[in-house]
């Protein structure tokens, strides 16, 4: 992938927490991703060396930005991305072979094979959640082909966060990344709890309803002591799902004296 649009403001709200050496890791292992399409390799040792940051550091963001599978650590965004440019392309291929696109009458710029517009492709589909598509999964019950877990259900949890964390910030976009960042989380709960027995979606939905009532006992997530710097931070749900946060928070890292 030679080329892709860059939003500074979606880019800002999602890297404001990070570090300045971070947000350097971050923006490396992005032209990484789409420079080689595919996802980061596990190898962090190898791809340090090769953004020339340190282990912990490039660690630390594949950790926070990133989702961890089998073969690579993998981005929603970049994914989503790569597979709308070369739909473009293929696009444009075809209609080369078909003898050209019909002449522009109002003068909007044209893609071409080797530059293809992925018009507007930053903002990845942004879905806002409203009562008439209720469900973003499969209804309630469906399980998950690959492990035989119940499907997750994104609407429900977004209901959840709000109903028992009315004071943190509400949910506008549900867009992939974000869809994402809750499958991931939805499956590790779900599989934990099949462990003991089958795991139902009701059994899942009550393990976030205890996991949000938890989050809301914690003064720092939720904006009611202020920070080292002076200032109060206030969680919202993308930030909460992320892998290291949401492993910090299980873990009781945010209560006790917060």
């Amino acid at each position: 992938m030679h080329y892709f649009q860059f939003n500074i403001g979606d880019y800002r709200a999602a890297t404001a927490h990070l570090s300045n050496e971070e947000d350097l890791a971050y923006r490396r292992l992005l032209d990484m991703y789409y420079d080689t399409e595919q996802k980061i390799p596990l190898d962090t040792q190898w791809v340090a060396k090769r953004l020339r940051m340190t282990i912990q550091v490039v660690d630390g963001v594949l950790q926070d930005m990133f989702v961890k599978h089998e073969d690579g650590w993998f981005h929603a965004k970049c994914d989503d991305l790569i597979q709308q440019y070369h739909a473009m392309a293929e696009k444009n291929r075809t209609n080369g072979r078909l003898g050209g696109r019909k002449k522009n009458p109002v003068g909007i710029p044209m893609a071409t094979d080797s530059e293809p517009i992925a018009k507007a492709t930053i903002n990845y589909k942004l879905e806002t959640i409203n009562q008439e598509d209720k469900y973003i999964c499969p209804p309630n019950g469906e399980l998950d082909d690959k492990a035989g877990l119940p499907k997750c259900n994104h609407q429900a949890i977004v209901d959840l966060y709000h109903k028992h964390l009315p004071t943190l910030r509400r949910v506008e976009v549900w867009n992939d990344t974000r869809k994402g960042y809750l499958r991931q989380r939805w499956r590790e709960v779900a599989e934990e709890l099949a462990k003991d027995k089958k795991a139902e979606i009701s059994d899942v939905l009550t393990w976030f309803t205890e996991f949000f009532d938890h989050i809301g006992q914690s003064k720092f997530l939720t904006g009611r002591v202020n920070s080292k710097d002076g200032r109060a931070f206030l969680a919202d749900l993308e930030w909460i799902l992320k892998p290291s946060n949401f492993a910090k928070i299980v873990e009781g890292k945010y209560h006790g004296t917060h």
